[in-house]
């Protein structure tokens, strides 16, 4: 708690938002791709499809509102679009009638997502200062997390009332309305909600004029975003183990609370030992869990325990990896460094999500877990390469 509190006003309220967002959120997510498959008949490739895209088409509206914030433009109004689209096309999802209605709504949940993201993480990477810098990514992390393990539980008591999937969806409008009623009244005024940047013009946006490290730090993590493999498989994968469906938003939310347990401690700990070492750590859980993924057997330890695993590997790395963007972002270009971060990894994520997918129908999921796992140990070790040398 009193590490809580020693962090600005700003960065608490951005993590009690996120918190409330992904609780509306993730009352859906781990339910689509069984919505998509079992009730509207699409296949693997078109859950990579759809979750491809939705990330993808989204990030260059994440470049585009951190440069906009960059220019002076209230990143509070720039939080209440993004989260207020993204909350009312979210819920609509429990009355389409065919995959390209999830498809276009889908779309516009992460079109809000795109005209938040990066604004909201130049203002924690402004407010926090490079000392605690990890801590308050690692926080807002574990904040965001806490959320996603909510949102499932919510999920999993309707569905064990017998709610209809279409109407858990539809009441994921309740915690969407706090959460703007939260950036309205608990964030700071645009006077006292800014990114703190020196005066003067806003220089131009050209790829060559960036500094070597941060150019080389964002076209690794671009590797390793085309490498990751969509959690939405996983659901599938564990499926297949023989979980019942009743039990998918209980094993997400357990998941979102490991994710909620480790990411602010390792996040803090990158403050004190470095970035690289928490980030190897993680990226090297991912490639081995991977591995274990595709020879996995049945059985409720199995599907539970790698389930977990793999999301404590991902939830290592959050808080670095952003704090990382924000320890090279020139304090005049925050928000422009993480559009661009947002940019190239949500547009790997796409092909990646596909290639997946595909490889899934048409291999089998064997295959698809032994290239993501090839891809992974190959965009670490790029990724290390340059942080080697930063």
């Amino acid at each position: 708690m009193r590490a809580r509190l020693s962090l600005p006003r700003t960065v608490v309220v951005l993590g009690f938002v996120s918190f409330l967002n992904d609780a509306a959120s993730e009352m859906i997510t781990p339910l689509l791709p069984l919505f998509l498959t079992m009730t509207l008949g699409a296949g693997p490739a078109v859950v990579g499809l759809i979750e491809g895209v939705a990330e993808a088409t989204a990030s260059l509206l994440k470049l585009v509102s951190g440069r906009l914030a960059d220019r002076g433009v209230s990143p509070k109004l720039l939080l209440l679009g993004g989260y207020g689209v993204s909350n009312v096309a979210r819920p609509l999802i429990g009355i389409a009638l065919g995959w390209s209605w999830v498809l276009g709504l889908r779309f516009l949940d992460r079109l809000g997502k795109g005209v938040r993201t990066s604004p909201r993480d130049a203002l924690i990477a402004a407010a926090s200062g490079e000392r605690r810098r990890g801590h308050a990514f690692g926080y807002h992390r574990a904040m965001d997390n806490a959320g996603a393990m909510v949102g499932p539980l919510i999920a999993f008591a309707l569905l064990s009332l017998s709610v209809p999937l279409g109407h858990v969806f539809l009441l994921s409008v309740v915690p969407g309305v706090l959460v703007l009623a939260l950036l309205l009244f608990g964030l700071p005024g645009r006077r006292s909600v800014s990114l703190d940047a020196p005066a003067g013009p806003l220089p131009s946006l050209r790829w060559s004029s960036l500094d070597a490290r941060l150019k080389g730090l964002l076209l690794a993590a671009g590797g390793l975003a085309l490498a990751t493999v969509p959690e939405v498989f996983l659901v599938l994968w564990a499926q297949s183990r023989g979980l019942a469906v009743v039990w998918v938003p209980l094993i997400w939310a357990a998941a979102s609370l490991v994710k909620s347990l480790l990411a602010w401690p390792a996040g803090a700990l990158s403050d004190r030992v470095g970035r690289v070492p928490v980030v190897v750590v993680g990226w090297s859980m991912r490639v081995a869990l991977l591995l274990a993924l595709a020879h996995a057997g049945s059985g409720e330890a199995v599907i539970w325990g790698l389930f977990l695993a793999y999301a404590g590997a991902l939830a290592l790395t959050e808080g670095a990896e952003r704090a990382l963007v924000g320890d090279y972002a020139p304090a005049r270009l925050k928000g422009t460094a993480f559009g661009l971060y947002h940019l190239i990894t949500g547009a790997l994520a796409l092909p990646g999500a596909v290639m997946f997918g595909v490889a899934w129908q048409v291999f089998g999921e064997h295959v698809a877990f032994y290239l993501a796992a090839a891809l992974t140990a190959a965009a670490s070790v790029a990724m290390l390469a340059v942080l080697r040398r930063v």
